[in-house]
């Protein structure tokens, strides 16, 4: 802090003695109590240059970037978490989604771990079987990933137990986590008697009216994790299918698809497949996409009608992404509709007959499954935007098919 001291309301926090019971992936639950939520200062940022990693070790050069100092911060910490066992790793992750997905909710934070809008620092400590205190503890800085918190946790429990049951003793300390994996030494932690409180003169201690706090619990937003429930259950999908759509970020996309008066089936099968796969090109965020479920319902709705097929309306997707406009003007801009002129149909048909009689004999001779390769030439003639289902029917009552 270029001032150096944070003000923090440590000693007065504005929320106690919480807790949140969070989903674990075999459909159980596990309450993680919380100790206090409190406001304090934002720091200034090191970044250490010289070193493969981008961390201090072997770093030969640190910028400080004082820009976000003084900027308030919300720090929630746990009380001791008991009763995890080996599953502590998977409890710690699961817990750090569940407030992830609960802030967002909230429309508090993006809460962008990449991008440090959420950080979490993991406390380890052992509790020898028989033993009534918990060991030394160690803190892990600045995780920047719910994989990451996982495994964080995980190399510290195995680390700590090794040197107790080698006869050591566990420092306390601060550490760094490398992505590869591991953590290693930071600094030396002090005790909260180390870091000198006094109270801040200037400010006033923040003291909610219960009414205030009930008016604020009546507006809080259903459970995330509730919420995707309900809507699986709405959707009729698995339990895969479900992850597959939150690992995507593509829940509420789909969510907000559904409500422009489309199925659930194709809103899910554009957000989840083909959207997902445009946003992995560009390197963002499903939801950076430029498309807006307006948008992606539009063309949802150019399809059901029988103006688009699923291959034509990809490339007006892709205009849309570019910026040509909305969907149904980039249909009309790019020539893209399906063409349904009986007309103009029935002439591509019969040159497509002409040029191909062997199979047009083969077609009235009973191999009907030959018209695939008459419908396919018409397609690739009218550039994909003949009506396919048409097209068949034409060619069957040419050579004599009904079926």
């Amino acid at each position: 802090m270029p001032k150096n001291y944070q003000i923090s309301q440590y000693d007065e926090p504005i929320a106690v003695n919480g807790y949140l019971d969070v989903p674990l992936e075999d459909g159980s639950t596990f309450r993680v109590g919380i100790e206090r939520a409190h406001m304090e200062e934002d720091t200034g940022k090191l970044t250490h240059l010289g070193s493969e990693t981008g961390r201090i070790e072997g770093a030969t050069t640190s910028l400080i970037d004082y820009n976000r100092a003084g900027v308030p911060l919300i720090e929630i910490v746990t009380k001791p978490i008991e009763g995890a066992g080996a599953r502590a790793p998977e409890i710690a992750r699961a817990y750090v989604t569940a407030l992830r997905d609960l802030l967002r909710a909230l429309g508090v934070s993006d809460v962008r771990m990449d991008q440090g809008s959420m950080r979490c620092d993991s406390n380890v400590s052992l509790k020898p079987i028989g033993q009534a205190e918990f060991g030394t503890r160690t803190e892990t800085k600045n995780v920047n990933s719910l994989k990451s918190v996982e495994v964080a946790v995980r190399y510290e429990m195995r680390r700590q137990a090794a040197i107790l049951e080698a006869g050591g003793t566990v420092v306390q300390e601060t550490r760094h986590f490398h992505e590869d994996g591991y953590t290693s030494p930071g600094r030396s932690k002090e005790t909260a008697e180390d870091y000198r409180y006094f109270p801040e003169p200037d400010l006033e201690p923040v003291a909610p009216s219960r009414e205030w706090v009930e008016q604020l619990r009546a507006t809080l937003p259903e459970l995330p994790w509730v919420r995707r429930k309900r809507l699986q259950q709405d959707w009729g999908v698995s339990d895969e299918v479900m992850r597959d759509l939150v690992n995507a970020g593509a829940v509420d996309l789909v969510s907000a698809t559904i409500e422009h008066g489309v199925s659930s089936e194709a809103a899910r099968a554009w957000w989840g497949n083909f959207l997902v796969q445009k946003a992995n090109e560009s390197g963002v965020e499903l939801d950076a996409l430029p498309i807006s479920p307006a948008q992606v319902a539009a063309v949802i709705k150019l399809v059901d009608d029988g103006k688009l097929s699923n291959k034509l309306a990809r490339q007006v997707v892709e205009g849309v992404l570019a910026g040509e406009g909305e969907p149904e003007q980039v249909m009309k801009d790019r020539g893209l509709e399906v063409v349904r002129d009986d007309a103009a149909l029935q002439a591509a048909v019969d040159e497509a007959l002409a040029a191909n009689p062997d199979i047009v004999e083969k077609i009235r001779g009973g191999k009907v499954q030959a018209a695939g390769a008459i419908v396919g030439a018409v397609m690739k003639a009218t550039k994909g935007q003949a009506d396919a289902a048409r097209v068949r029917e034409l060619v069957m009552a040419a050579c004599g098919q009904t079926g």
